[in-house]
């Protein structure tokens, strides 16, 4: 009637810095003595003392308001991905989550342009941002293109305010 208990596959992670009970106590429970590494959690860009060499004095100096801001640009369909979609349709954001090119979120979040990749054998009305290039294979095809005003998206904060500035100057 010996029954043998399973074997310990993984070890509970050490608790540093709960006592000596914990495993990993005691007095400077394994950061060293002194320094910024041993105080507290350091930031993801943190090299230590050198200042020459460090990533942030590699990186291009970037002038400007929004300089620590990452820019979005949007995503490119292919030319050639509109052959999926039927003949005389117009393209937009929403036929072409329809048809599975580009994913909802995505589409909203960067926005889409058509890039002329490839070749094109349908009739299709273009009503999302394109390139020159793909615009005139849409032409050879007899198609034709909406103009889409790429800075239609301003905020509502915006808005007001330049509504608020037309008053304050017809008064």
């Amino acid at each position: 009637m010996s029954e043998k208990l399973p074997k310990t596959l993984t070890k509970k992670k050490k608790r540093v810095g709960r006592g000596y009970g914990s495993g990993k106590g005691g007095h400077t429970v394994g950061r060293g003595q002194k320094g910024q590494k041993s105080r507290k959690k350091i930031g993801v860009l943190f090299e230590g003392i050198k200042v020459k060499k460090s990533l942030i004095k590699r990186l291009p100096l970037r002038r400007g308001k929004g300089k620590l801001k990452a820019s979005t640009k949007p995503i490119i369909i292919k030319l050639s991905y509109l052959n999926l979609i039927r003949s005389g349709a117009k393209v937009n954001v929403d036929t072409l989550v329809e048809f599975g090119i580009v994913k909802k979120e995505d589409a909203e979040k960067y926005g889409v342009k058509i890039l002329g990749n490839g070749e094109v054998k349908k009739k299709l009305t273009i009503e999302v941002p394109i390139s020159n290039s793909a615009a005139k294979k849409i032409k050879k095809a007899d198609g034709k293109i909406v103009e889409v005003n790429l800075k239609a998206k301003t905020s509502k904060k915006k808005q007001t305010r330049d509504s608020n500035t037309k008053k304050s100057k017809k008064v």
